[in-house]
C-alpha cells in the first residue's frame, strides 16, 4: 500500500492512500520511501493495460521499465516553445475540415452523455496507425464494461501496437483516479523527449475533478474550481476529454504543460 504526502501541517500528516484501504488500522507502522511519487516508462509500456502505479492490468504478466519518472514535473519555459504547424489527423473528415487539431494543441470534447465524445478519441488514436505517433489512452474513474469494450475495440483495429492504456475504474480510491492523469502524462513526455510525436486522451476529466474535490474536503483543503489543478477544463459536462500533442524547437521536443502547472 503506497500513499502521498498530500497535506502537512505542525502535528500532522494528511496522505492520499493508493489502494484498497479495508485492512489498515490505527497504529499500523508507516514508512518512508524517500522519493518523490513517479512512474515507471519504457517503450515495454507499448500495447499495454496497465494502472496509475505502472502495475500490469492485463494478462501478459510484468512490465519491465527502463526508468521512473514523477508525475509531477516543471513545465517547459513559454519561449521554449515553438507554434503549432503540424495537423493531427482524426479520421474524421468534418472535424478536419471545420476544426483541425494541431500537433502541440489541446482540444476539449463536450457533450451530453452518448453522443459519441469517446468515440471521436477512440477514431483519432486509430487514425495514427502507421503515422509515427504514439497514443496514450486515460481512463478515469470509468466501468470496467466501458473500458474494456475501449479495449478490445482497439485491438481490433491494431491500435494497440502504439497505444498505452492507464485504467482506473470508478470503484477505485480517489487517490489513483488523482494521479492517473498526471502519471499518464508523464509516461507521455518519456516518449516526446525521444523525439516521438504523442497524442494523450484524458477520458474524462470530470471524474478527475470530482476525485479532487473529495480529497480536498477530507483533507480541509480549498475544494472550490480556483484550486483545482486542471482548472481550465472544468466546465458542467460528463466527459471532457483532452487531445495532447508535442512540438519541436531546435531539435528538441517540448510538451505544452502549462494548464496545470
Amino acid at each position: 500500500m503506497y500513499g502521498i504526502a498530500f497535506s502537512i501541517e505542525e502535528d500532522e500528516i494528511g496522505a492520499i492512500l493508493l489502494g484498497e484501504d479495508s485492512d489498515l488500522d490505527a497504529g499500523d507502522l508507516v514508512e518512508r520511501t524517500n522519493r518523490v511519487m513517479d512512474v515507471p516508462v519504457g517503450k515495454a509500456l507499448l500495447g499495454r493495460v496497465i494502472g496509475p502505479l505502472g502495475e500490469p492490468m492485463d494478462d501478459k504478466g510484468a512490465i519491465s521499465y527502463e526508468k521512473r519518472l514523477p508525475i509531477e514535473r516543471s513545465a517547459t519555459p513559454i519561449m521554449d516553445r515553438s507554434g503549432v504547424s503540424m495537423p493531427l489527423q482524426t479520421g474524421i473528415k468534418v472535424i478536419d475540415a471545420l476544426i483541425p487539431i494541431g500537433r502541440g494543441q489541446r482540444e476539449l470534447i463536450l457533450g451530453d452523455r452518448q453522443t459519441g465524445k469517446t468515440a471521436i478519441a477512440l477514431d483519432t488514436i486509430v487514425n495514427q496507425k502507421d503515422k509515427d505517433v504514439i497514443c496514450v489512452y486515460c481512463a478515469i474513474g470509468q466501468r470496467a464494461s466501458a473500458v474494456a469494450k475501449v479495449i478490445a475495440d482497439l485491438k481490433e483495429n491494431g491500435a494497440m501496437e502504439y497505444t498505452i492504456v492507464m485504467v482506473t475504474e470508478g470503484n477505485d480510491s480517489p487517490g489513483l483516479q488523482y494521479i492517473a492523469p498526471y502519471a499518464a502524462t508523464s509516461i507521455a513526455e518519456y516518449f516526446m523527449e525521444m523525439g516521438k510525436d504523442v497524442l494523450i486522451v484524458y477520458d474524462d476529466l470530470t471524474n478527475h475533478a470530482r476525485a479532487y474535490r473529495e480529497l480536498s474536503l477530507l483533507l480541509k483543503r480549498p475544494p472550490g474550481r480556483e484550486a483545482f489543478t486542471w482548472r481550465y477544463i472544468l466546465h458542467p459536462f460528463p466527459i471532457i476529454g483532452a487531445f495532447y500533442a508535442f512540438k519541436r524547437r531546435t531539435g528538441r521536443w517540448f510538451v505544452d504543460r502549462t494548464s496545470y502547472n
